[in-house]
């Protein structure tokens, strides 16, 4: 559908959440994929779950350490015999508003959201700019656009992102690599799970009476799926994507209430 067959990609923090559902839909669609998580034993787990739909490989390492990214990208392109794409995803990094964190929290999200992002374009870049259809995604959060409340780390790390994104779409027009940012709303993951126990606890209430109401501030009137945020981000992979560069675009169901 999206004409994707033998794309060599490789998406970051895939072995569940988000990024598995990402690399489900681009199994699907034929391309050739590395997920990649920080523990051998979740890599493993998710690549034999993943093996009948393609063609997967699994690396493990920690975005979070720079000497782990530049060896993710080393070995993802020695499996795949190049890259055409990157699909950035990170975890999310702790939750609280701004008293409850320490500045060893903001220390760790600054390389969790921001530098991990910075060191996947560098060490990728040699390899996208050899590609005839290279692409980079960041999968990012609506809290760039409207901060969430409690996710102080998230709603100020975030932001630095889109500014690398529209800053990389310009620099490297010129190579032909595309880089857009997905902005995923509320969907069905743990972490939003987590968030939904965390906010029962301290009402007394339990965690699906939380996801229901989140659900009703939503216009569509449910959460999305982490294959929904798949679909998007293997269009702007695709060549009907071809003239979209620079832009962040949100999967949130109508949430954001922003025009632009």
């Amino acid at each position: 559908m999206f004409g994707l067959q033998g794309l060599r990609v490789l998406v970051t923090a895939s072995t569940r959440g988000i990024g598995r559902g990402v690399a489900e839909v681009l199994l699907s669609e034929g391309a050739r994929v590395v997920i990649n998580g920080r523990s051998t034993e979740s890599v493993e787990k998710a690549v034999a779950e993943l093996r009948g739909r393609g063609e997967v490989h699994g690396i493990a390492a920690d975005i979070t350490v720079r000497d782990d990214v530049e060896r993710l990208v080393e070995e993802a392109a020695g499996l795949l015999g190049g890259l055409d794409a990157v699909v950035y995803v990170a975890g999310p990094p702790r939750p609280g508003v701004f008293e409850e964190l320490g500045l060893e929290d903001w220390e760790y999200g600054v390389r969790l959201l921001v530098l991990s992002a910075v060191w996947t374009a560098f060490y990728a870049l040699p390899y996208l700019k050899q590609s005839s259809r290279p692409g980079l995604v960041y999968v990012t959060s609506i809290a760039t656009k409207e901060p969430v409340e409690g996710l102080t780390l998230s709603n100020a790390l975030r932001v630095a992102v889109h500014g690398l994104v529209k800053t990389l779409s310009r620099e490297l027009a010129r190579y032909g690599v595309r880089v857009n940012a997905v902005m995923p709303g509320y969907i069905m993951t743990d972490r939003v799970r987590q968030i939904a126990e965390a906010r029962a606890a301290k009402e007394g209430r339990s965690p699906e009476e939380v996801l229901r109401d989140i659900a009703r501030t939503i216009p569509l009137g449910r959460l999305g799926e982490p294959r929904e945020v798949g679909y998007l981000v293997a269009f702007l992979l695709s060549p009907y994507a071809g003239y979209i560069t620079g832009a962040s675009i949100p999967v949130d169901g109508g949430l954001l209430r922003s025009v632009f």
